[in-house]
């Protein structure tokens, strides 16, 4: 079984393991992957930060990382 990717687990640290959740972030309206307080900060406080619901967005992180894992 893949790792999942969990809330608390940083932006950054995410980004960096699974390039391909940048896209889904965007979407989502966090764009502050790329910025400093996304080494530090977790997907739960970015999430919170920005009014997103962050069960919901770990969700959404997890299905691209799912379907590109699927097609490699």
């Amino acid at each position: 079984m893949a790792e999942a990717i969990t809330k608390t687990m940083t932006i950054g640290e995410v980004v960096a393991k699974w390039p391909e959740t940048a896209a889904v972030f965007l979407e989502w309206g966090l764009h502050c992957y790329g910025c400093a307080v996304a080494r530090y900060e977790n997907i739960e406080q970015g999430a919170t930060a920005h009014g997103i619901p962050a069960d919901d967005l770990v969700k959404a992180l997890n299905e691209v990382v799912a379907k590109t894992s699927a097609t490699a």
